[in-house]
């Protein structure tokens, strides 16, 4: 009868000290590790939807403003260089290649938001509905990117609070060794920023202010 309740015993056992250490925090380091992979896949997927408008937004614009090439050629090239930057889930715990994809990036923001502003001189431009719709669609994902990436952030500095704090430090360093701190995005003036497209009439200039009389004699 002993020999029956021993194996009993130890399924028991099992499950009080399995019971045991969820409380204690060995799940947090998982847990947490798979919301930031899934909130930097989610920035990756809004970059890729920038990265998507762009050729259809230079197009537009280049069939109204050809002449300024210098802007378009900077988008294009600026486009081509995030696009080749090469990103997967590990890039989050590597400085410099997160570094690199995330200067990229800003580099991108900082070129569209001289290509916006491009379409203040050219009426015909502002006025044409495939491009109102192109800045419509870069505004709202500009948007997203901004939240997808405070999101992103907000995760990763509470997996890497877990990492260094009790009890669930004892976790990463015994159970879950060699797990790295998520390196987090900075606010660069680009990303701060998002490229915006104002549709109103350049506020006519002051008239200058008229000198006042002279006393009279």
């Amino acid at each position: 009868m002993s020999q029956l309740r021993s194996p009993a015993r130890l399924a028991l056992a099992s499950v009080v000290i399995a019971v045991g250490l969820s409380g204690c925090g060995i799940n947090t380091i998982p847990t947490q590790d798979e919301k930031t992979k899934a909130a930097w896949a989610e920035v990756q997927n809004q970059y890729q939807r920038r990265s998507d408008l762009i050729p259809n937004l230079v197009a537009t614009v280049k069939g109204y403003a050809a002449q300024e090439k210098d802007v378009l050629t900077s988008v294009t090239q600026a486009r081509a260089s995030a696009t080749q930057v090469k990103v997967d889930a590990s890039t989050i715990t590597d400085p410099a290649a997160f570094q690199k994809y995330a200067a990229a990036q800003d580099q991108l923001t900082g070129v569209l938001g001289r290509l916006m502003v491009i379409q203040e001189q050219y009426p015909d431009l502002k006025s044409n509905q495939n491009f109102l719709a192109l800045q419509s669609q870069l505004e709202g994902t500009e948007n997203r990117i901004t939240i997808a990436r405070r999101d992103y952030n907000e995760t990763a500095r509470v997996y890497n609070t877990s990492l260094r704090t009790f009890p669930t430090i004892l976790w990463a360093k015994t159970v879950y060794g060699g797990q790295k701190p998520a390196q987090l995005f900075e606010a660069s003036a680009a990303a701060q920023t998002a490229p915006t497209v104002s549709f109103d009439a350049p506020a006519a200039p002051a008239a200058p202010s008229q000198p006042a009389p002279a006393p009279a004699h």
